[in-house]
C-alpha cells in the first residue's frame, strides 16, 4: 500500500520540478541580453515611465528585469544612400544621388528613441536630408551642379543637415554627392558648351605662346643688331690694320707655310704666299 502511494506521488513531484526548471530558464532568458559590437541599448520600463533616458548600455552581457525590455540599436557610424528629385535655381528638375554618414549620440540614445521613436532614421534623418538637398541645390544652375561646384554643394548640404538636426541627438559626419542626373538635352548642351570653352582656351593658349615666341625673337634680333652697331662703331682703320698684322704674323709662324713677301698689299699689309 505504501509502495503504491510513493509510486503515485513521484511523477507529480517530477512534473513540478520540470515546470520550475522551465520557468527559471524562461525567466533567465528574459532577464539577459547580449549587446553586440557597435551597438547600444536602452531599457523600456513596462511598469515605469517607458524608456529610461538616464543610462545607455554598452557592448556585452546585460541583465534586466524580466518585465522590462532592452531596445538595442547600432551606435557606430552608419550610412544611408538616396536619390532625390530637386529643382535647380532656374526650375529645372534634377536627380541627385547622395550618401550620408551618421551616428546616434551614445549617451543620448534613450532620448533619441523616446522623442523620435525606434525608426528615427525615417522620422528624423530622411526629412532633414531631403530638405537640405532641396535648399542647397536650388541655389545653383545645372552647369554648376554638373561641373565645378560638387565639393561646395556637399559641404553646404552637410552644414544644412547639421543645423536641422541640432540638439536632436543624431550626428551627421559627412555628405557625398555621387551623381547629378540632368535631362539628356540639357546634359548634351552643357557638355557641348564645356567642350567649346575648352577648345577656346586651348586656342588662346597657342596664340599667347606664339606671341611670346615672336617677342623673344624680336628682342634677340634687336640685341644682335645693337651689338653689331656698337662693334662697327668701335672698329677704326688703325685697329683693323693692327689686327691684320697680328694675323699675318701668326700665319707666318706656321710650320706648313713658306712665307714670301713680294710687296705691300692693300692698307700697307704684306702679301704672304704659301707653298700652294
Amino acid at each position: 500500500m505504501a509502495n503504491n502511494q510513493m509510486e503515485l506521488n513521484f511523477p507529480k513531484g517530477g512534473v513540478f520540478m520540470i515546470f520550475i526548471i522551465i520557468a527559471v530558464i524562461i525567466l533567465f532568458s528574459k532577464s539577459t541580453v547580449t549587446i553586440g559590437p557597435g551597438e547600444g541599448g536602452v531599457v523600456f520600463e513596462r511598469f515605469g515611465d517607458g524608456i529610461n533616458t538616464e543610462k545607455t548600455y554598452g557592448e556585452g552581457f546585460q541583465i534586466v528585469a524580466p518585465w522590462n525590455e532592452m531596445i538595442v540599436r547600432k551606435v557606430r557610424q552608419q550610412s544611408v544612400s538616396d536619390e532625390m528629385n530637386v529643382l535647380s535655381v532656374n526650375g529645372l528638375e534634377v536627380k541627385v544621388n547622395g550618401t550620408i554618414w551618421y551616428e546616434p549620440e551614445f549617451s543620448n540614445l534613450g532620448l533619441l528613441i523616446k522623442t523620435k521613436g525606434e525608426d528615427y532614421e525615417r522620422e528624423l534623418l530622411d526629412p532633414a536630408i531631403n530638405a537640405a538637398a532641396r535648399s542647397v541645390v536650388g541655389r545653383y544652375t545645372p552647369e554648376q551642379l554638373y561641373s565645378s561646384k560638387r565639393d561646395v554643394i556637399e559641404q553646404e548640404i552637410l552644414d544644412e543637415v547639421q543645423i536641422l538636426l541640432k540638439d536632436q541627438y543624431l550626428l551627421v559626419k559627412r555628405v557625398l554627392v555621387e551623381d547629378v542626373k540632368l535631362p539628356t538635352t540639357i546634359r548634351t548642351a552643357i557638355e557641348t558648351k564645356l567642350k567649346q570653352e575648352q577648345e577656346s582656351l586651348e586656342y588662346e593658349f597657342r596664340l599667347a605662346k606664339a606671341k611670346k615666341e615672336a617677342e623673344r625673337q624680336k628682342i634677340d634680333a634687336e640685341g644682335k643688331a645693337t651689338a653689331n652697331r656698337i662693334l662697327s662703331a668701335s672698329l677704326t682703320d688703325k685697329i683693323l690694320q693692327e689686327k691684320g698684322i697680328e694675323a699675318t704674323l701668326e700665319l707666318a709662324k706656321s710650320n706648313n707655310s713658306k712665307v714670301v713677301v713680294i710687296g705691300s698689299g692693300k692698307d700697307g699689309l704684306p702679301i704672304i704666299l704659301g707653298n700652294q
